[in-house]
């Protein structure tokens, strides 16, 4: 990706333009059509040449792990704690300062400093609203086993966020169970897409019911198409793996060579400017203070969330071998 040219104007006295800006390597799990806007923003306002690579959390995150200490990147840039953390244990992630971490809650940023949350997404259950009302759906994730479900569903196993709630299931349930869950899922016919976008349309135009996504993609429907159309979410208030609510997330690599640049980039993305846009233009929640939610979003604080500490969704590979050996991944 090729930055626009340097201007002072757009992101304030945050990112303002250094003389010799430099460069900067984002390997990035979250799509362009999401971040790339911010990302140009950044590029904008401070000179700096970044360089992105695009690609699935998991994709990226195994490609990181790959490279080791050889990758030319400066800072991940994930989808979810997951990638994040099969990173980090691998030891590829540097810690970083504290005046970027302590501008983050404390659920939502790595225990030791390795990694900071960037926005908030809520696992949902997206409903056509001619079949449904949200009272006429269950309160938790484990009732779609039920055959009733039956050629009603459809979800993205390939999707690092789908896949991080599998590793919360696999945290809180046990393996045993968690197999169970999706076994009985692919048992009832589930229609397997390539993202979520595609089960919010499917669900919107009334090929399915309903499907397991993260909460912010149903709002670029209704943007654009308005309140005509028939998708809505429903957050699951059992507080079990299905009402997990997660971040996306960023992380410097130890081995970068643009060492200062990635810590400008990271202090940006929460910055109360970088805040705004995601709740703004992706509508996902802010993980800092003093900045508010999505309009029309219930408070994070007013859900019952699934208690679990994001580093415990670390194990990618594991979740990722379960997943295959079920027969929802190849």
């Amino acid at each position: 990706m090729q930055p626009a040219p340097a201007t002072q104007s757009g992101t304030g006295s945050d990112a303002a333009v250094a003389e010799e800006p430099g460069s900067l390597v984002v390997y990035s799990g979250r799509s362009e059509s999401l971040v790339g806007p911010l990302i140009t923003q950044f590029a904008e306002a401070t000179g700096i040449q970044v360089d992105v690579r695009y690609g699935s959390t998991p994709e990226i995150a195994a490609t990181l792990l790959e490279e080791g200490p050889n990758s030319p990147a400066d800072v991940f840039f994930a989808q979810d704690p997951g990638g994040l953390g099969a990173v980090a244990n691998a030891g590829l992630l540097a810690p970083l300062p504290d005046e970027i971490t302590s501008r983050v809650k404390e659920h939502f940023r790595s225990p030791e400093g390795l990694w900071v949350g960037v926005a908030g997404r809520a696992r949902v259950v997206v409903y056509n609203t001619d079949v449904f009302t949200p009272d006429a759906l269950p309160d938790n994730i484990e009732a779609f086993t039920d055959p009733a479900w039956a050629g009603r569903m459809g979800w993205v196993p390939t999707n690092a966020s789908f896949q991080a709630m599998v590793a919360a299931m696999r945290v809180s349930w046990g393996e045993e169970k968690t197999r169970a869950w999706l076994e009985g899922i692919l048992a009832n016919d589930v229609v397997v897409y390539e993202g979520n976008s595609a089960v919010v349309e499917a669900v919107g135009n009334g090929e399915i019911d309903l499907g397991f996504v993260n909460h912010y993609y149903l709002y670029r429907f209704l943007s654009e198409q308005g309140e005509s159309f028939k998708a809505r979410n429903h957050f699951l208030s059992d507080g079990g793996p299905g009402s997990l609510v997660m971040v996306a997330g960023a992380g410097r690599l130890a081995s970068g060579p643009n060492e200062a640049n990635a810590l400008r980039f990271i202090e940006y993305l929460v910055s109360a400017e970088a805040q705004e846009y995601f709740t703004t233009q992706t509508s996902e929640y802010p993980v800092i203070d003093g900045v508010a939610g999505p309009e029309g979003l219930v408070p994070l604080e007013e859900l019952n969330a699934h208690q679990i500490a994001l580093t415990d969704l670390a194990d990618l590979q594991g979740t990722q071998q379960l997943l295959q050996e079920v027969g929802a991944l190849p």
